[in-house]
């Protein structure tokens, strides 16, 4: 808040793992900057990001990134537009404010190897020198509200999740390693592990059904989509009525200069 007030230019990033609290505070920061008459442009790499912070839109939209990228790719920004009044200054002279969490998602490098992805993170960049680097430490999402038993237990099982992004389980290893699952998160059932989760998960579920808060208390994660769609079949399967499927369809805008029409008081 300093350098904007100050108008000088800085580069931050805030890290922290999910839960502690990065969105709440750059939906804090943006809120107060644009209290006082300025202009913050929040951007993400996704779409679904985009959608949790504040006027956001995806950095490919914001800056006009091409879809497909090679070495001769520019940013098409008119530069009589409106968009390119916000970028008259060059990005050392801007305040610039950075955040994530290097264990979620990796740089996508097509066929790269762990060191090729790790050289195209933003941490080996020579612009990460230039970043002033805070950190968020406490599961804000899982323990405020929660009682001192719930929390004590809920943030033992987020240091162990901790440690198994930072690789403080199984010993040393080449990427691979065994790590010891806690009893209480097991699967016992070899049999239907499926069934047995989501009779866990979703206890008497015909009972529940038209309870809104049965189902907003509870989810099933799951690493792959062929998973989530078996699950998905599963669970349909127990409920009466008829199925119904709704398609939705994404394209690309093929107009290069389809932000041209929005002016600056969007921002």
């Amino acid at each position: 808040m300093a350098k904007v007030k100050n108008n000088k230019g800085g580069a931050f990033f805030i890290y922290g793992y999910g839960g502690t609290g990065k969105t709440f505070l750059w939906k804090t920061i943006s809120a107060a900057i644009r209290s006082q008459g300025e202009i913050v442009l929040n951007v993400a790499l996704s779409g679904i990001a985009s959608l949790l912070l504040t006027g956001g839109r995806t950095s490919h939209s914001r800056f006009i990134i091409p879809i497909n990228l090679t070495e001769d790719s520019f940013c098409r920004i008119n530069p009589k537009s409106d968009l390119a009044k916000t970028q008259y200054i060059p990005f050392g002279g801007k305040v610039v404010v950075f955040g994530g969490d290097f264990r979620q998602i990796l740089p996508v490098v097509p066929g790269g190897s762990r060191q090729t992805i790790v050289n195209a993170s933003l941490s080996s960049s020579y612009l990460w020198q230039q970043c002033k680097v805070h950190k968020l430490t406490k599961n804000m999402r899982l323990t405020v509200g929660s009682d001192l038993s719930v929390v004590q237990r809920i943030t033992g099982f987020s240091n162990w999740l901790l440690d198994i992004g930072e690789c403080n389980l199984g010993g040393p290893n080449d990427g691979e390693a065994i790590v010891d699952i806690p009893e209480d998160i097991l699967i016992n059932d070899p049999c239907d592990p499926i069934g047995s989760l989501i009779n866990f998960v979703y206890p008497s579920i015909l009972e529940n059904l038209n309870i809104a808060g049965y189902f907003q208390e509870r989810a099933i994660l799951a690493p792959k989509n062929e998973v989530v769609q078996e699950i998905n079949d599963r669970l349909l399967k127990l409920i009466p009525g008829e199925q119904k499927e709704y398609l939705s369809s994404d394209s690309l805008c093929q107009s290069e200069f389809v932000h041209d029409q929005f002016d600056a008081n969007l921002y």
